[in-house]
């Protein structure tokens, strides 16, 4: 299999030969002749395509996402390596795969993996050539957060977020689904500056208020839109609920879909009780409105970055872990393999690299984001990293790109999504294959069509060839 990495090199695509303008310069940074630019790394948790810019739905508010996007480089087709918070987000702070690390899901300590534990993250990597390495909200999973990643956390390096403010006990679930536990969502009566999203923008403004020494790998973690979906009611008050757009879905649409991808989707579970409770229009709405809260923390973080002395001199990476099903293929949440589960969000503004308005569509993947901002900052590179830089797409939008994006959920399941189609192989050897330019819904599996022999034989040239084992279990984690 011919990697990302491979595919770079073969270009002849190498941070020596990228020639970057001037203003954040590879060979000027590595050379000591211009400032090294600062980083304000911004992480949104379970947000799916539903944004303005992206047009994955048409109610939603996103004004200042659609705003950022305009800055920059839009990426229209990132997907993360992993549809669920933990691997997904390992993967992108180490630069290495699922299948090569055997960190699949969330119950595992990624540390734990004989592959990870001792990595080098990217802050790591920021920290050992000369960088300050600050952080607040959630950018590892749950009760993962690697203290050693960051000189400076807020809350602490070893809580993941503050805590959230909740409905009275006795008024859970506000829902009305039974033992719905977090699986919850409804408006909650505080004013937004007591919800920890807007705490952590609040701690981030402090620091690009601040002077420092040194340049800085600033990480900015929001929590919404993940569940459960309590915002303040103002939010809500955004989306009627009688004026909601629901997803399109067809009711049969699991009849195509092999044994594996049917367990993932679970349509006995979550989707069956929001139909029963009638709770998918208020569900989307709930959803909806957690967007437009933390959209409103990205406007708060990046106007305070605006008028601070750092702004011409800092590259701004706003991305989502993974994508979210709300009724699509009868699933709910992420932990799937289709679109809905792996695309999510990405947008990149450098300074002297990037170009207002730019909008690429080739498909890229999230453990990109290690090489690219190791290139762009003029760093030494690694040679584990199995993602690509994404500087040439950053330089000009159009430019040629050959290899899809991979994504792995459990060992030995993997997607392959490409310009065109979207190709499943499950652990059984089972396939799914999707042509998004007559099927964008992924309502029709031809991977039975022989004439498409030649198509899935392409795309499965992709699959890694290794899958470790699953690295060790801990305790259970959720996201």
């Amino acid at each position: 299999m011919m990697t990302r990495r491979d595919f770079l090199r073969a270009a002849g695509i190498t941070a020596a030969t990228m020639a970057l303008p001037q203003r954040v310069s590879l060979g000027a940074v590595a050379r000591g002749d211009a400032a090294p630019p600062n980083v304000l790394f911004i992480a949104i948790d379970d947000l799916n395509d539903w944004v303005g810019c992206l047009g994955g739905h048409p109610d939603v508010k996103t004004p200042h996402l659609d705003s950022l996007a305009k800055r920059g480089v839009l990426f229209t087709h990132t997907y993360c390596a992993a549809p669920a918070c933990n691997p997904s987000r390992a993967a992108l702070m180490t630069g290495i795969r699922p299948s090569t690390s055997g960190v699949y899901h969330n119950s595992q300590p990624w540390r734990q993996s004989p592959v990870l534990k001792d990595a080098v993250t990217l802050p790591q990597h920021f920290m050992r050539h000369g960088y300050t390495a600050l952080g607040s909200g959630k950018i590892y999973h749950g009760g993962y957060p690697d203290p050693p990643s960051w000189d400076e956390y807020w809350p602490s390096k070893l809580i993941a977020k503050p805590i959230d403010p909740k409905p009275p006990r006795e008024r859970l679930p506000l829902n009305g689904i039974p033992r719905a536990a977090h699986f919850d969502w409804g408006p909650v009566d505080v004013p937004p500056d007591k919800m920890g999203d807007w705490q952590v923008a609040d701690w981030v403004i402090g620091q690009l208020g601040q002077t420092h020494a040194k340049p800085f790998f600033l990480g900015c973690g929001f929590f919404r839109p993940h569940l459960p979906w309590y915002v303040p009611q103002k939010y809500f008050d955004q989306y009627p609920s009688d004026e909601i757009t629901l997803p399109n879905v067809k009711e049969d649409d699991l009849d195509d879909v092999p044994r594996i991808g049917k367990e993932m989707a679970k349509p006995e579970g979550d989707h069956a009780k929001v139909i029963k409770y009638d709770q998918w229009r208020k569900a989307v709405q709930a959803y909806l409105a957690s967007i437009s809260f933390v959209d409103e923390c990205v406007g708060r973080v990046i106007a305070a970055l605006d008028t601070s002395a750092f702004r011409d001199n800092t590259i701004i990476v706003l991305w989502s872990d993974h994508g979210w099903h709300l009724g699509e293929k009868l699933h709910w949440r992420k932990f799937a393999l289709w679109e809905e589960a792996t695309h999510n969000v990405l947008m990149m503004v450098a300074p002297g690299v990037t170009s207002g308005g730019g909008r690429c569509d080739a498909p890229v993947n999230l453990v990109d984001l290690y090489p690219t901002l190791v290139d762009l900052c003029g760093l030494d590179g690694r040679d584990e990293l199995e993602g690509l830089s994404l500087v040439p797409l950053l330089k000009d939008p159009k430019a040629q790109w050959e290899p899809p994006a991979l994504t792995t959920h459990g060992r030995n399941n993997h997607t392959i999504r490409s310009s065109r189609w979207r190709y499943i192989r499950y652990a059984d050897g089972t396939e799914e294959l999707y042509d998004h330019a007559n099927d964008e819904l992924e309502w029709t599996n031809l991977a039975a069509d022989p004439k498409l022999a030649d198509t899935k034989a392409e795309l499965r040239r992709w699959l890694p060839k290794t899958n470790v084992p699953d690295s060790p279990k801990g305790k259970r984690k959720k996201g």
